[in-house]
């Protein structure tokens, strides 16, 4: 590992180093509550779910207990590899035709529905992989994991620049016009009669001290009773009733029948190392398609062209033209495959050995050349997806690490807030499709298409990597491209996490290419002329390229954390 952020400054920071544990997250006060349980006794598990509790509360614009979650889990006594999918279905009551009646005249995609109707709101599976993870590895009481949380929502914090200005942004899309939004908003004064309290409601400003009292009391239930209130007690009914009254299906069955997956992880040889994703459906199988073209393409016959054309990047930082261009084709591949198989395997279940077999994987990379792009690719419509994820990693003294993911899809979700409960209820429907006979039609008891996607490297001589890149069709993107930093540039995790990256927008295997503006004006025009469509992105609109964290454990147990100079948050050590 080339320590390069620190030798030639290409980072604005160092990888954080430490022995007694680890979180690295999007924002510090996370952090604090992770680290915070970590230094009580507490393993990965623990720490994971403070800081999946806490960034419910500080960033409840991208995250929270009206959610889905997905973790991975490396169990250092066992050595084995864990995974969680807490991903909800659809109503019982949901068919094609009552979609369909619903999207008709509202959408501007004749194939999804409306992106905040109540339609889009499939059982959070958060609150139970959150209770799953802490019965399988945690050590502290619930209580005690939870309760700088409930401080934080009872007591408030200052929301960070980044999260203020999304929460505002999203706030005013999906929260203004819900009946409770203004319980994650800030009132400024009393509502005129006639006027309802959300109608007098605002994001908070940067800076800005930010008390979420109702939260509290949903997060304090959820540390007396687990996950139960969720899906059979008091919050399960005013989730039900939040969703009806706003024209929804949801009912108290399709709750209470709910059941976190647990699942055997897939994973693909690349740089030496075995690089971990969950199965479907979350399309972390498009980056192992992806890693393993890229693999056969660097040690079958594309080696010696690569070798000619730079395999390394220049200064062993910012890719080549040439990587990029590799990068790029082995993803398209990856997002042709996840478009038509990542569904909801109990209703269309992907060949993953098919699709990960060496024979597949050396095919796609023989279709790559180094001069050119690759022709269009037959690819259905791309996913319209939002970016509003939280992801971060934890590793404890005892050698566990959590890689873990939690999502209300976009923003605030649907906007609708069960009465007196302070969270969201996600919009998870709008990733199914209002065509028959499609992996992902929409249909009674169904899992969507899943963009939140944790990933885990594991190495032979001991090393593990919890890694991931929040941020909709970015995940499998942020996760190839870190996976190569790290694994066969030999970056620093705070290093692989700096390095510009590439997106293919919206996931489109024959969209654009869309480049950060820190990419030299060289390696973009030599992309070009390779035949890709090419667009460099700066400013705020840099958030496109998510926001990723990763912690990485050496086999003495020192522990190396980063997270992603795009956004509010670091990785900090335990003592």
């Amino acid at each position: 590992m080339q320590l390069l952020s620190n030798e030639h400054f290409y980072s604005r920071r160092s990888p954080v180093v430490a022995h007694g544990g680890m979180v690295a997250s999007s924002q510090p006060l996370a952090n604090a509550a992770g680290v915070h349980v970590l230094e009580a006794g507490g393993t990965a598990a623990d720490a994971a779910v403070a800081v999946a509790a806490a960034l419910q509360v500080t960033q409840p614009c991208s995250t929270g207990l009206g959610g889905d979650a997905f973790w991975l889990y490396h169990d250092a006594e066992s050595g084995v590899m864990h995974a969680a999918n807490g991903s909800g279905r659809s109503p019982r009551e949901l068919t094609l035709e009552a979609a369909r009646t619903a999207a008709r005249g509202r959408t501007e995609h004749p194939l999804r529905l409306p992106p905040y109707h109540a339609h889009c709101v499939t059982v959070p599976g958060a609150p139970a992989a959150w209770q799953d993870l802490l019965d399988r590895f945690g050590r502290l009481p619930r209580a005690d994991v939870v309760a700088p949380a409930i401080a934080l929502a009872e007591e408030g914090f200052p929301v960070g620049p980044l999260t203020a200005a999304w929460w505002t942004q999203h706030a005013a899309q999906q929260l203004a016009t819900q009946p409770y939004g203004h319980e994650l908003m800030i009132v400024e004064e009393q509502p005129h009669q006639g006027r309802n309290a959300t109608a007098a409601a605002r994001g908070p400003r940067a800076g800005e001290r930010m008390r979420l009292p109702t939260l509290a009391w949903s997060l304090q239930q959820f540390a007396d009773l687990g996950a139960y209130p969720f899906y059979r007690g008091e919050i399960a009914a005013r989730i039900v009733a939040a969703v009806r009254a706003a024209g929804g299906l949801l009912s108290a069955d399709d709750l209470a029948a709910h059941q976190t997956a647990f699942v055997e992880p897939l994973a693909i040889q690349y740089g030496g190392a075995m690089v971990w994703e969950c199965p479907p459906n979350g399309h972390g199988l498009a980056a192992l398609i992806a890693l393993g073209i890229l693999r056969e393409y660097e040690t079958g016959p594309g080696r010696v062209a690569a070798a000619a054309a730079g395999e390394r990047a220049p200064a062993g930082f910012a890719p080549s033209a040439s990587q990029y261009h590799r990068m790029i084709e082995a993803m398209r591949f990856g997002f042709r495959a996840a478009a038509e198989y990542v569904a909801d395997p109990d209703a269309c279940p992907a060949p993953v050995s098919a699709l990960l077999s060496p024979g597949e994987l050396a095919a796609r990379a023989a279709c790559i050349t180094e001069e050119a792009r690759i022709a269009e690719l037959p690819a259905p419509s791309p996913h319209n997806v939002g970016t509003d994820t939280v992801y971060f990693c934890t590793a404890d003294r005892f050698g566990n690490l959590c890689s873990f993911i939690n999502s209300n899809y976009m923003g605030f979700g649907t906007g609708i807030v069960p009465e007196g409960c302070g969270f969201s209820l996600q919009n998870r429907g709008h990733g199914f499709v209002l065509e028959e006979n499609h992996p992902n039609t929409i249909a009674s008891r169904k899992r969507p298409y899943h963009t939140i996607i944790p990933g885990m490297i594991t190495s032979a001589e001991g090393s593990v990597t919890a890694f991931g890149v929040m941020g909709g069709m970015m995940q499998p993107q942020g996760h190839l491209q870190t996976a190569v930093a790290l694994l066969n540039d030999g970056l620093d995790p705070q290093a692989a996490l700096d390095r510009p990256r590439f997106q293919l927008a919206e996931g489109d295997p024959n969209g654009q290419v869309l480049l950060e503006e820190s990419v030299p004006d060289a390696t973009a025009e030599l992309l070009r002329t390779k035949g890709h469509s090419v667009r460099l992105v700066g400013g705020s609109e840099r958030a496109v390229f998510g926001l990723g964290a990763t912690i990485r454990r050496d086999p003495d147990g020192t522990l190396w954390g980063a997270s992603d100079p795009r956004g509010d948050g670091a990785a900090a050590g335990a003592l």
